[in-house]
């Protein structure tokens, strides 16, 4: 017999023989924002990496995760409903994130959960569904085959890379802080490696997030660190260089209007990431701005505006703003209206103020009527939706650069450099069935309405 043959009497021949115990299932639930939403991949891909299986349903699920957001009253009463279903679904529930800050909220409600755990407790989270859904002991990493890049739970094409957690601002509206904390950035090598696997997997456009994209690096002094043997300071400017060489779509979101991303618009203008920034700026009134304690510059954000787009014109801006924040005049509101007119912004999304439990705005006198907040909210959206459709009429007739979506029996949904996932418009390719998601293509724009534009592919 030669060394590398085995007797009838080995004891790997009685091992091999044993059934194999089945892996254990998780059933997961995502709520909330992007940033949630790639907490949620962190979980799954270690659970993934120790030989949990991701049931596709509650049925079959040995424990459910939710991942549950708890900023306005509309997200926590979401988050409620969704524990509940699962409770009623499944029986076995595990709740997480920003309303997991929360545990008596959630137990009065359901207290049935098992487990209870605030934002970024990753390893918390592990260890509670190792507690309620044990792991398979000596599982093979390598039998399971993660991909480099982790699990993902957006399409194939687009992903989210979050470069720091936390925030250092105190706006008077936000818990933020409260719920996850003061600024922690993520070592730049660490950021550029993921980049790096994510491109390598197939992914076209990385959309970087964090609370306050401007502000990475503030907490580390801009330390430098290293990628691909070379040095690399940990700010915004230089990560955004080293992405834009990728070769793919690079989105910023969550930027605020600090005098530095004045430095990011070049590459914008050369092609190196998409010439697209997304600011929350809130609101235009420097009474409302000093009271949400917020930069209250606003005049001189339209001159950086405008300078912006001259070295730029491509240049898409979105923001959010708030209608009824406490102590809003009727006169703050109409500098609101008329500052929008002169920043013409291409997106803009509107949050009636909502007092969130533990927001120090809570307290400020002149609460606005919900009435009166429904009325503002809805002459906002109107002012901002003629505004939009203006800019997007004047694409009609021009050649743009799209990402596929997604393709159906109607054609292909794309989205333009304009376009962030979900929450922006969408450019329509009536009766293109040869796509594929991912596919960038250019098209001629035919059509446009206040959102959304049409075009036709192009001829090679």
């Amino acid at each position: 017999m030669s060394s590398d043959q085995l007797s009838p009497n080995s004891s790997i021949t009685a091992t091999a023989s044993t059934p194999a115990k089945p892996k254990p299932k998780v059933g997961f639930v995502s709520l909330g924002c992007p940033k949630a939403l790639v907490d949620s991949e962190r979980i799954l891909t270690q659970l993934r990496t120790e030989g949990y299986q991701i049931a596709p349903s509650y049925d079959g699920a040995d424990v459910v995760v939710v991942n549950t957001c708890g900023f306005l009253d509309s997200a926590k009463q979401e988050s409620l409903e969704a524990i509940g279903e699962a409770l009623t679904e499944n029986g076995k529930v595990i709740v997480t994130g920003c309303m997991g800050g929360d545990e008596q909220a959630i137990r009065d409600v359901h207290p049935g959960v098992l487990a209870v755990t605030g934002p970024q407790q990753y390893e918390a989270v592990v260890s509670a569904v190792h507690e309620y859904a044990p792991p398979v002991i000596n599982h093979d990493p390598y039998l399971d085959l993660v991909p480099a890049q982790g699990i993902k739970l957006t399409p194939r094409h687009y992903a989210y890379l979050k470069i720091s957690e936390g925030c250092n601002h105190g706006c008077t509206f936000c818990i933020i802080p409260d719920l996850r904390g003061k600024l922690v950035s993520r070592p730049i090598g660490d950021v550029l490696d993921e980049a790096e696997r994510l491109v390598k997997s197939g992914v076209k456009e990385l959309l970087v997030i964090s609370q306050d994209t401007s502000a990475y690096g503030v907490d580390i002094k801009y330390r430098t660190g290293f990628w691909q043997g070379q040095p690399v300071k940990s700010n915004m400017l230089e990560l955004c260089r080293a992405l834009g060489e990728m070769g793919i779509w690079v989105r910023l979101h969550y930027v605020y209007p600090y005098p530095h991303v004045d430095n990011v618009i070049p590459l914008m203008a050369e092609g190196k990431i998409l010439p697209y920034l997304d600011i929350p700026f809130q609101h235009a009134s420097p009474a409302v701005l000093k009271a949400m304690k917020r930069p209250a510059h606003q005049a001189k954000t339209l001159d950086r505006i405008r300078d912006w787009r001259q070295q730029c014109p491509d240049l898409t801006l979105r923001s959010t703003f708030i209608a009824g924040f406490p102590g809003e005049t009727d006169q703050d509101f109409e500098i609101l209206l008329d500052w929008l007119q002169e920043a013409q912004l291409d997106r803009v999304g509107c949050f009636k103020y909502e007092a969130v439990d533990g927001a120090k705005a809570n307290a400020l006198p002149g609460a606005v009527p919900e009435e009166l907040k429904q009325e503002r909210w809805e002459r906002l959206m109107e002012t901002q939706q003629a505004i939009s459709a203006a800019r997007l009429a004047s694409k009609v007739g021009s050649s743009i650069e799209v990402l596929v979506d997604q393709v159906d029996e109607e054609g292909a949904v794309a989205r333009s450099w304009a376009d962030a996932p979900e929450i922006d418009g969408n450019v329509y390719l009536n009766g293109e069935q040869t796509l594929k998601p991912g596919d960038k293509v250019r098209v001629t724009i035919e059509h446009a309405d206040e959102y959304d534009l049409w075009g036709s592919l192009e001829t090679v």
